[in-house]
């Protein structure tokens, strides 16, 4: 990997400037210039070592619904019952995981009624049970990839998003909805946004400071994509914790490196016994389940039972679209 793309991933997952010209202030702090600094974003975007690159909104925040999903998919239907799922724009992510519940996937609505319209739908065009897992507790959301110079990846957490929800507006709205697939690649980013809103780049900047402190956007960088950089193995590890025990140990598995995502779920009996949830990444199955092991030894007793569901193939990702 060019070292500078290796020092834009490790230095900027977030933090990235929040000024007129973002890019010339990389420049300075990585000893390079702007328009290399948009190229190097440009190819990474291209060649797919990045998933996307702008801010990271905090769905909790913006009013409307959104819930983790499942379904137990026959064999010869899987192909039809993916494409029927993937037509819906509500559908964001969506992935194979080796279960009996193998199909796993993120609904997205503008209202908080939209998830149940949702459910319904898949249910009347695949014919199927469609299992509801919607975030009680978030214990930690994020992960952050470390490049050593040969190129090896490790992960390690990072300070997560404010907790205290922030009030939007119409202009927050409109900015969201003008970012919220990616930043341009052009030096001005956040004058882009004002041109397109009649408005000016000074506002657009102060409306995203804002977000940022108050939490409607976790962080502003490049997201890199994992699968690329020689994580393959996603591990969903799902827990049955003592519920009188589960927010204490629920934030101690969260501050965990190797976890991206941990948050408390409902149970589904008797289909579904878990109520915590926690991503795991690694090289190789083996490397994930030693880390799932440690978390075990963690959990000790005040858990009865486990399993990892790992993925097997990418479904859909496009990405949350929270605002239409």
């Amino acid at each position: 990997m060019h070292e500078l793309n290796r020092q834009i991933i490790n230095h900027y997952q977030g933090g990235f400037p929040i000024v007129e010209r973002p890019f010339a202030e990389m420049a300075k702090q990585l000893n390079s210039n702007e328009n290399e600094m948009i190229d190097s974003i440009r190819n990474m975007l291209s060649d797919k070592t990045l998933s996307r690159f702008g801010p990271l909104f905090n769905a909790g925040c913006l009013g409307g619904g959104l819930t983790l999903a499942a379904m137990s998919v026959a064999e010869q239907d899987f192909d039809r019952v993916t494409d029927q799922v993937n037509s819906l724009a509500e559908v964001a992510h969506n992935y194979r995981r080796e279960h009996n519940l193998n199909m796993w996937f993120v609904i997205a609505t503008e209202t908080t009624d939209g998830i149940g319209d949702t459910i319904s739908t898949i249910q009347s065009m695949t014919g199927l049970k469609v299992y509801n897992f919607p975030k009680i507790r978030e214990f930690y959301v994020g992960l952050w990839l470390e490049l050593d110079d040969q190129g090896k990846v490790s992960t390690r957490s990072f300070e997560s998003s404010r907790q205290q929800v922030g009030e939007i507006d119409g202009l927050d709205r409109e900015i969201i909805r003008s970012s919220q697939a990616g930043l341009a690649l052009v030096p001005t980013p956040f004058t882009e946004i004002a041109h397109l809103l009649n408005c000016d780049a000074e506002t657009v900047i102060a409306r995203f400071v804002r977000m940022l402190d108050s939490g409607i956007i976790r962080r502003v960088g490049v997201v890199p994509n994992h699968y690329q950089l020689g994580l393959r193995a996603n591990g969903m590890s799902v827990w049955n914790v003592n519920d009188d025990q589960l927010e204490r140990l629920g934030e101690k598995i969260g501050q965990l490196d190797f976890v991206s995502h941990c948050y408390q779920r409902p149970r589904c009996e008797p289909i579904w016994s878990y109520n915590l949830f926690a991503m795991v990444h690694g090289h190789h199955h083996d490397e994930v389940h030693s880390k799932v092991q440690q978390i075990s030894t963690m959990l000790g007793k005040a858990c009865q039972q486990h399993e990892v569901l790992f993925s097997s193939a990418i479904l859909k990702k496009s990405g949350l679209r929270l605002v239409a």
